[in-house]
């Protein structure tokens, strides 16, 4: 369940540090009883742009075969992607 806290939280930054670490999920900041501000720790965010990355790679893919209909062997596109880099 997400954390929403009210800005005023933010002058114990150590106290928001901690929950950041601790939930392993976005805080949600408040200002005035409406969403102001979102507050994660580095790893986080690391987890959520790599998960965005990779969502974006599975809809270009999708996208191509929606155009081509074009699927590959999963063995042999291995394969040759191995001879290319590898040798």
């Amino acid at each position: 369940m997400p954390q929403i806290r009210p800005i005023t939280d933010l002058r114990n930054t150590n106290d928001i540090s901690d929950a950041c670490h601790a939930s392993k999920e976005p805080i949600f900041i408040t200002k005035n009883g409406y969403g102001d501000l979102v507050v994660m720790s580095i790893e986080t965010y690391e987890r959520i742009a790599e998960n965005h990355v990779i969502d974006q790679e599975i809809k270009e893919a999708e996208e191509e075969y929606e155009k081509t209909g074009a699927l590959f062997d999963a063995r042999e596109a291995l394969t040759e992607l191995r001879r290319k880099h590898i040798g």
